[in-house]
């Protein structure tokens, strides 16, 4: 996993937690890094997985929750670095559409090693949406999150429903309704 991804949720943890936070979280964790990330080195998703257990133990919020939050604060960082891959688009159905087919190329052109959940679009229509994630990562909140932004960033509202097609979601399908 990337470094950015793990730089960025500590950041974020010190902003809504407090530094001791993020100390707590990296000393009880097993970190093959030491917890010590730049955001161009690769890490073990294993340690994200650590970390997120016991931000989500010390502060009572759900993984799930935690992963919303974090790609709140994520979509952020890529609106500042990535703005110009942003506005390439004119609504949001189109973005979420594209994601596999460019918006990921893109990603691998600047992280070539990176490994990215997959996106199939099932059925699109100009208001709506439906496509499954898969990803060993089982990270789909995070996932949502992203989609949640994407509605804020075009100033317009969707209601997003998912379902596990994998009980462990690895697999999702996400249901797309532009309001």
């Amino acid at each position: 996993m990337k470094g950015i991804v793990f730089t960025e949720f500590l950041d974020l943890v010190e902003d809504k937690f407090g530094l001791e936070m993020v100390d707590e979280i990296i000393e009880k964790s097993n970190l093959e890094s030491g917890g010590v990330y730049t955001a161009v080195g690769t890490y073990a998703f294993s340690e994200m997985l650590q970390l997120l257990r016991h931000l989500s133990k010390n502060t009572n919020i759900s993984i799930d929750n935690l992963l919303l939050v974090y790609a709140e604060h994520f979509f952020d960082v890529l609106k500042r670095n990535y703005g110009d891959l942003l506005s390439r688009y004119t609504n949001p159905i189109e973005m979420l559409s594209s994601i596999e087919n460019h918006i990921h190329v893109e990603v691998k052109k600047i992280y070539p090693e990176a490994e990215l959940p997959t996106f199939e679009v099932l059925e699109k229509t100009e208001d709506s949406l439906v496509m499954v994630y898969k990803s060993s990562r089982a990270m789909h909140h995070f996932g949502l999150g992203l989609m949640n932004k994407t509605f804020e960033y075009f100033k317009a509202k969707a209601t997003i429903e998912l379902e596990k097609i994998k009980e462990d979601g690895t697999e999702v399908k996400f249901m797309i309704n532009k309001n």
